[in-house]
């Protein structure tokens, strides 16, 4: 059948649309607003599935979804704090009364912790979650959680090495220090600034300025583990656990340290932080396997690229630390750390990376690898990947408030 040339030019142009996806920035795009608006609505109506599920379940805190199972863990994990804290940021972004309910009711299960000594993972336990809550209701018993609990962080300091003991297992490891560490430094901070005592800080900084002398190689991406001589005070191994080698970029642990600097900088103004993070964020934005959909492989040195497994928590980290970064960050390059968030935002709030509705359990995000060398949390969400996913799009909304 013969159709006119117009006919024909509608149809090439529709196939041409089909083919080639409208790119960042490209008319006809959604806009950012659009695409926080969206991605904030899903984490709600999630996270709501999820806090009902959980809600009459005693003491249990969401983990990952695998198997068609939601996997959950108790407050000694060091992931015990993130569902809370994803919920108090949604009840910020509502005025949702439901939501602080929930926050409350979450935060609450969280709070034993305060008294580990075994985890130096106390600030992703209690910053993330009574943080939060302090932050937006001045409750004053979540304050004397946070400080019970950086007394007990505190018990891991060795001032003779100038690092907080990471893990207390490994025998091939004297003092091991991760590159996760790094955030739990802001919980340190806050002690500082809440109470005019510059130990907390000082603290802080020493165990910063350490890991940028022993944890980064030339390139600036960083090693996972570092383990001191404990007479020496020099390090005697640099590993990885969960990447692929022990020279190898394991991608969540780029993140961390990139997010941690960020967040030093911020915390201290010492513009040696900012340096670090704008090498780190230049290593990983000029990496020549970051996929061109910037959700990393889990590993940048994975040998089975471009089949290896994305890791979506890498991605969100990642973004929530860059667009900080391009706020504090006065140099030509912000609006370099920005554009890449937003790729990242755009594509972990893409069907691709985005949970549909009632999915997984009402975690948010899909796709994220938790420990692949124990074949651990492959492929699955994870909660502390909605933390971050949640905190991007918060900080996303809020730049983007100031700016009208």
């Amino acid at each position: 059948m013969l159709t006119d040339s117009k006919t024909m030019k509608a149809i090439f142009t529709m196939l041409l649309v089909a083919l080639f996806p409208l790119t960042a920035g490209a008319q006809g795009e959604e806009a950012m607003s659009q695409v926080i608006e969206r991605g904030l609505q899903r984490a709600a109506s999630q996270s709501l599935l999820m806090a009902n599920s959980l809600k009459d379940r005693q003491d249990l805190l969401p983990r990952t979804y695998e198997n068609g199972e939601l996997k959950t863990d108790r407050y000694g994990n060091w992931v015990s704090g993130f569902f809370p804290g994803v919920l108090w940021m949604l009840y910020e972004n509502s005025g949702d009364e439901q939501f602080r309910t929930y926050a409350e009711l979450f935060t609450d299960r969280v709070e034993p912790a305060k008294k580990l000594t075994n985890t130096h993972d106390l600030g992703f336990m209690l910053y993330c979650s009574f943080g939060q809550g302090y932050r937006l209701t001045g409750n004053r018993h979540y304050l004397d959680v946070i400080s019970e609990g950086t007394q007990s962080l505190l018990t891991r300091w060795n001032p003779k090495l100038g690092v907080i003991r990471s893990w207390d297992f490994g025998k091939q490891w004297q003092y091991p220090v991760i590159i996760d560490n790094m955030m739990n430094l802001e919980m340190l901070c806050f002690m500082t600034h809440q109470f005019s005592d510059p130990r907390y800080q000082k603290v802080a900084e020493t165990h910063a300025r350490t890991t940028i002398r022993n944890h980064f190689r030339k390139d600036y991406s960083t090693f996972h583990v570092v383990s001191y001589d404990t007479i020496t005070g020099k390090p005697h191994a640099k590993n990885t656990a969960q990447g692929y080698a022990d020279g190898s970029a394991w991608a969540r642990g780029q993140a961390w340290g990139l997010y941690g600097y960020t967040m030093m900088y911020r915390e201290t103004g010492n513009r040696i932080y900012l340096k670090q993070a704008r090498k780190i964020a230049a290593f990983l934005m000029n990496h020549p396997r970051l996929p061109a959909d910037k959700v990393p492989y889990w590993d940048y040195d994975a040998p089975d690229i471009p089949n290896a497994k994305r890791d979506a928590s890498a991605a969100a980290i990642m973004a929530s630390a860059l667009i900080e970064l391009s706020q504090l960050d006065q140099s030509k390059m912000a609006p370099k750390w920005l554009e890449l968030a937003e790729q990242q935002i755009r594509s972990l709030s893409s069907p691709v990376y985005l949970a549909e509705e009632g999915e997984q359990g009402g975690f948010i995000l899909k796709h994220c690898v938790g420990h692949m060398p124990e074949k651990r949390e492959i492929d699955v969400p994870l909660t502390y990947a909605d933390y971050y996913y949640v905190e991007a799009l918060m900080r996303l909304k809020k730049k983007q408030g100031t700016e009208k």
